[in-house]
């Protein structure tokens, strides 16, 4: 499979207007046998609770029958299970569908086409679930057109639950562009349309791609190259006399403007560009913000103090000053993911308060390294050490709370932490290094 899907790479970036009409057939035994081996174990499970070495105990014939099936065109996905976990800083809930285990296999096959044909034609300036790429690359692109391009404002926008709103049929319109496999785009059609079950009952789903399946992501990513990307490359772009650029992560995005007048005008040509596409802003998330070399000037002359901040992927983002005195963008955690974490994990040291103390340490310490390996970036690391500060107090007050009896004082802690340290943050990512992958976006 692997060879043919090169070949179905190499076939899209050779011929941008050429339809597959054959992608079914890759579907086949032995490629979804690989597919299952794939999926990692003790994931949630769905509707059937069906788990990953239950459906090996007999995986050749179960993998037969669902080919069978798929050939029959009778292969219908099990309604996802929904679940909810919770939105960072809010009290609000994100829907989660869990699919079974049998259309895992089938999603993560498609999603290894789907990427195969539309991965040459995604814009540089997508980056969320893409192979090499990641948030950080992200983050560094945005601070080069920052610093050292024309950037004088910031479009910061929030579409309002993409992935609860996404359109079905401009969806399947857009896969038409470059597939004509009817026995493909019918599998697609029922994922899309297989519904959900919550509390024993059945809900439709006319609108919108299940967060928690393996092919949402691509299919997001799918829609918003024709609804977003090609729309600012090919119109917004050309049309504009100063510089304009755009970061976009899934469907979390920013834009860059030189003039302000052109960043007015983008903002309300979106407004009417999702609404076409059935989405649209979720205007108090949304902002227009003098950003860049210029804007703590600006922002002196009309009697503010410091120029607005924006937040994207979990950073706030502000002007500052180099040693030096030159302009530059620092970043710190943003507040509300800060929040969220330290409440995470406060719940989950007193749920576990009676654990062994040895057991905890470990797991906190397994923690902060990936805390520290996402938010160890440039700029950041006072703001990451303030943060296993309160997490080392959060740490003494569960411990110290094991029985009526206090356990520790500040003298046995420290002797402990001596013996059992917490990890000390330090800089994992350097926002001025660009590996070779996407060096060439410049």
């Amino acid at each position: 499979m692997e060879t043919k899907l090169i070949r179905i790479a190499e076939l899209a970036k050779e011929k941008p207007d050429l339809k597959f009409t054959s992608l079914a057939h890759l579907l086949n035994e032995e490629n979804l046998t690989r597919c299952h081996h794939a999926l990692p174990s003790g994931k949630a499970t769905g509707v059937l609770r069906t788990t990953k070495e239950e459906y090996g105990e007999n995986l050749a014939g179960n993998i037969s029958d669902l080919v069978e099936r798929m050939k029959k065109r009778s292969y219908r996905p099990v309604p996802v299970r929904r679940a909810y976990i919770a939105k960072p800083g809010t009290d609000k809930k994100r829907p989660l569908g869990i699919p079974e285990h049998e259309d895992k296999i089938v999603q993560r096959g498609m999603a290894k086409i789907l990427n195969a044909i539309y991965e040459p034609l995604f814009l540089d300036c997508s980056f969320g679930f893409r192979p090499n790429r990641n948030c950080h690359d992200a983050i560094k692109i945005l601070n080069v057109y920052i610093e050292k391009r024309y950037t004088n404002f910031i479009v910061d926008v929030d579409i309002k639950g993409f992935f609860d709103n996404v359109d079905h049929e401009w969806m399947m319109k857009f896969l038409q562009h470059r597939i004509a496999d009817p026995a493909f785009l019918r599998i697609v059609a029922r994922f899309l349309k297989g519904g959900y079950m919550e509390e024993g009952k059945f809900y439709k789903t006319d609108v919108g791609t299940p967060q928690g399946g393996i092919i949402s992501p691509i299919l997001a990513n799918v829609y918003l190259h024709y609804v977003l990307d090609l729309w600012f490359e090919k119109v917004v772009r050309k049309s504009c006399k100063g510089h304009a650029y755009m970061v976009r992560y899934a469907d979390d995005f920013v834009c860059c403007f030189q003039s302000e007048t052109e960043a007015n005008n983008f903002y309300k040509a979106l407004i009417e560009r999702l609404r076409k596409f059935n989405l649209e802003i979720a205007e108090d998330k949304s902002k227009i913000i003098p950003f860049g070399k210029y804007a703590e000037r600006n922002c002196k002359r009309k009697g503010c103090n410091k120029p607005d901040t924006f937040d994207f992927l979990g950073f706030t983002h502000y002007c500052s000053k180099s040693i030096d005195g030159f302009f530059r963008v620092k970043r710190k955690t943003s507040a509300k993911k800060v929040r969220a974490k330290l409440k995470e994990c406060k719940e989950w040291l007193k749920a576990n308060r009676t654990t062994d103390i040895h057991s905890v340490i470990t797991r906190l310490q397994r923690s902060l390294r990936g805390y520290y390996n996402y938010y160890c970036i440039t700029d950041n690391t006072p703001h990451v050490r303030n943060f296993k500060h309160k997490v080392r107090t959060l740490f003494f007050k569960w411990m110290n709370r094991r029985s009526q009896k206090k356990s520790f004082n500040f003298e046995k802690f420290d002797l402990f932490l001596r013996r059992y340290p917490l990890p000390l943050p330090k800089v994992k990512v350097n926002i001025y290094e660009l590996r070779e992958e996407i060096s060439y976006i410049l």
